[in-house]
């Protein structure tokens, strides 16, 4: 009797590790999707700022349309990367977006009367505060993929995920030069 009960001990030991790892994983796959949540939320809000800011700008700056139009280009870019829940293309697309805000908010400097502008300054800060959210929330989105990837590639966590088909995540990463600051000197040299 005592073998027959160390025996289904022993069974049941692998049995019961291998449905706490299964959780384990099952609760950082659900934690790197909320972080994802949290950014495609950030990204919808700005989503719809950035037309009304770019209306405001047109009312003043009547010859920078190129810069108006590579905002709204990036735009489009973010939020066809954002549906598609490509990563990789949302870390291009919002990096030229956030080098695409930059170059308009320092060619605003030269119009005075648009940085006086109520509804422009009430715009800048809300996208302004919607980037600071959308870093904070990228930070979190990466913290929550590499925890993840990490315990899917560990031993023995890496045969629980074999099996029940959990996978890693793609980071959201930006390239070296949509991460450069902007050239003031270049923007107001025209």
């Amino acid at each position: 009797m005592p073998g027959l009960l160390l025996f289904f001990i022993v069974l049941a030991l692998p049995a019961v590790y291998g449905v706490f790892i299964f959780n384990q994983l099952v609760t950082l796959k659900h934690n790197v999707g909320k972080a994802w949540s949290n950014i495609d939320i950030l990204l919808k809000q700005r989503h719809d700022e950035l037309p009304k800011l770019v209306e405001t700008c047109e009312q003043y700056m009547q010859f920078e349309q190129e810069t108006l139009e590579k905002v709204m280009h990036a735009r489009s870019q973010v939020a066809s990367a954002r549906e598609s829940q490509n990563i990789p293309a949302l870390g291009q697309a919002e990096g030229a977006l956030r080098v695409g805000l930059g170059n308009l908010f320092a060619v605003a400097e030269a119009y005075p009367d648009l940085k006086t502008n109520e509804t422009f300054l009430h715009l800048q800060a809300r996208i302004t505060g919607l980037e600071n959210a959308i870093a904070d929330r990228r930070e979190f989105y990466n913290d929550s993929v590499n925890v993840n990837n990490v315990r899917v590639e560990q031993f023995p966590d890496t045969l629980v995920a074999r099996l029940f088909a959990f996978r890693q995540f793609p980071l959201l990463r930006f390239a070296a030069e949509e991460k450069k600051d902007v050239d003031l000197k270049q923007l107001f040299d025209r």
